[in-house]
């Protein structure tokens, strides 16, 4: 037992490592786009143009890629994801006159799918090494590899912010496809063959997640960061950049801050959900932290408008969207993983990752169109209702999680 644990433990490991490489590549990226092709002198809608193939590829990428996980296992999905990042990097590196909008958009779009194979892998993956009576231990790996992630984002932002400034565009997309290429490499000799390879192989109409609490919980993710995107992606920084005349190092340097203090919350999550009283999330905790959630943004759009301060009222605020948005986040991840199958778990996390890039997906799309047409403010108010429908799903979710485990390996509750 001893043995099979140590093992679980350096799987573990390598798949954060693994994740955590990628999204130092991941977040560096999204800032160097968001910044280079501003400075060119692209409007907001035409930046959130540039990732409309990155969160469209995700959508389909979730759905598609929990079945190929469960069918060729999800050591050979993360390292997929892992390749093709590789090479959406390199497509990047050709000269400023190559990158067209159709190339760079076409280099989002493989990025886009790299990032959610790896995702959804990393996650998937944790479900197969935690044993499935220690509902606890799950929350906590899961919260751990979440907000560890989501930390290194923002210093991937940090970094995407400081390369750009230091080296340029081509220079600094270089570097990184070189170190990915290394990470690729280990992770082909050391990660475990056939993990999460599911049992009897699924068809592909098995896409769709038949359960009615991955489903329930599928939509509110969706609203959920479809609430974060529509201000944060590029509307936040776009107007920190133009209307208050941040410089391109200040504008990277507060996002990655506020990731990875969001990040550090994440982590913290489980001590803030009820652990210490031996208890784990359900339906009635994603609804009371999303209706709290939604009361940010809101408060924040009515400042601005009362012409508050802005820098005041958006380093404040979202200071305080961050934490609550990352219990939210923290505790959506848990129960995701808590509600799939343990045989093609794949199937299920995929299905609700594609959910979450579909929200991404509307959440940029809206960033960029909205902030050109009416500015900051009404992308706050739209966040508000996202984050309060999301609320509204969430109190179908059933309200006790499932503790024990069935035969074919789905966890249910007691009563």
């Amino acid at each position: 037992m001893a043995a099979l644990r140590s093992a679980a433990v350096r799987q573990y490991f390598l798949i954060t490592g693994n994740y955590w490489a990628f999204t130092l590549t991941d977040g560096a990226l999204r800032m160097l786009v968001v910044l280079h092709f501003h400075q060119l002198g692209y409007t907001p809608l035409q930046v959130a143009l540039l990732f409309l193939f990155y969160e469209l590829f995700g959508v389909i990428t979730n759905l598609v890629g929990g079945w190929l996980g469960a069918r060729i296992g999800l050591n050979r999905t993360m390292n997929l994801g892992l390749a093709l990042q590789v090479v959406a990097l390199g497509m990047l590196t050709v000269p400023a006159a190559a990158l067209t909008v159709p190339w760079v958009m076409a280099a989002q779009a493989l990025s886009g799918i790299a990032k959610d194979l790896n995702k959804m892998s990393a996650k998937s993956s944790i479900k197969l090494l935690v044993p499935g009576d220690e509902a606890g231990a799950l929350y906590r790996w899961i919260a751990a590899l979440t907000g560890s992630k989501n930390a290194l984002k923002g210093v991937g932002f940090f970094l995407g912010g400081a390369l750009l400034t230091a080296f340029g565009f081509r220079v600094a997309i270089a570097g990184m496809a070189m170190a990915l290429m290394l990470v690729w490499v280990a992770s082909l000799l050391l990660l475990q063959r056939d993990l999460g390879k599911a049992k009897n192989k699924p068809k592909f109409r098995d896409l769709f997640s038949k359960s009615r609490a991955v489903n329930l919980l599928s939509a509110a993710r969706l609203f959920l960061f479809g609430a974060r995107d529509v201000w944060f992606v590029v509307a936040l920084p776009v107007f920190l950049a133009t209307a208050l005349g941040w410089s391109d190092w200040s504008v990277g340097a507060f996002l990655a801050s506020w990731v990875i203090g969001y990040g550090i919350v994440q982590s913290l999550a489980p001590y803030l959900t009820g652990r210490r009283s031996g208890r784990v999330p359900d339906g009635i905790s994603a609804f009371a932290w999303a209706a709290v959630l939604a009361a940010s943004p809101a408060t924040m759009a009515l400042l601005l408008g009362y012409a508050v301060d802005a820098t005041a009222v958006l380093v404040v605020g979202l200071a305080v969207f961050g934490v609550l948005f990352a219990v939210n986040s923290s505790l959506h991840s848990y129960l995701i993983v808590s509600y799939a199958s343990e045989d093609g778990v794949s199937l299920d996390v995929g299905f609700y990752y594609m959910a979450n890039a579909l929200g991404r997906l509307l959440g940029t799309v809206l960033s960029g169109a909205v902030f050109q047409v009416g500015g900051l403010v009404p992308c706050l108010w739209i966040a508000a209702v996202l984050v309060a429908l999301a609320a509204l799903i969430s109190l179908a979710l059933p309200k006790h999680l499932p503790v024990v485990a069935l035969p074919e390996g789905r966890l249910t509750s007691d009563d």
